[in-house]
C-alpha cells in the first residue's frame, strides 16, 4: 500500500475516534443536564410533600389539643357542678336542720335514701308509709 493512503486512513481513524469521543462527552454532558433537572423535580416534589405532611402534622396537633383543652374543660365544669352539688345538699340539710316542721332521724345511715325525711305538711310529720302523728 502506498504511504499516502496508509496515513490518509490513520488520518480517518483519529478523526473517527475524536468524534466518536466528542458525541460520548456530548451525550454524558447532556444525561448529566437531564439528571440534574430530574434532581431538580424530585426535590421540589419531595419539599411539597414535607410541606403538605408538615401542615397535617400541624392540624392533628391543633384538634388534639382542642380536644385536650374540650377534656380539661368538661372536667372543670364537672367539679364545678359537683362542688355545686355539695353545697346545694349542705344548704338542703341546713334547711331540715333548722326547719321545725322536719323530722331528722340522726340513725339515717349509708343504707337510707335521703327521702327517709318527710316534711310536714298542714301539721304532719312522719315518715313514707307511716301514719301520720298529730301535732
Amino acid at each position: 500500500m502506498d504511504t499516502s493512503l496508509i496515513v490518509a486512513l490513520v488520518i480517518a481513524l483519529v478523526l473517527i475516534a475524536v468524534l466518536v469521543v466528542l458525541a460520548n462527552s456530548r451525550r454524558t454532558a447532556r444525561q448529566g443536564e437531564e439528571a440534574r433537572f430530574e434532581a431538580g423535580q424530585t426535590r421540589d416534589l419531595a419539599k411539597a410533600a414535607t410541606l403538605e405532611s408538615d401542615v397535617r402534622a400541624a392540624e392533628a396537633d391543633e384538634s388534639a389539643a382542642r380536644a385536650e383543652k374540650e377534656r380539661l374543660t368538661s372536667e372543670q365544669q364537672r367539679m364545678e357542678a359537683d362542688r355545686q352539688r355539695t353545697d346545694a345538699d349542705a344548704l338542703h340539710a341546713r334547711a331540715d336542720e333548722i326547719d321545725p316542721d322536719v323530722v331528722v332521724d340522726d340513725d339515717i345511715g349509708a343504707d337510707h335514701d335521703d327521702d327517709e325525711i318527710v316534711v310536714a305538711e298542714a301539721g304532719e310529720v312522719g315518715r313514707p308509709g307511716s301514719e301520720p302523728s298529730s301535732p
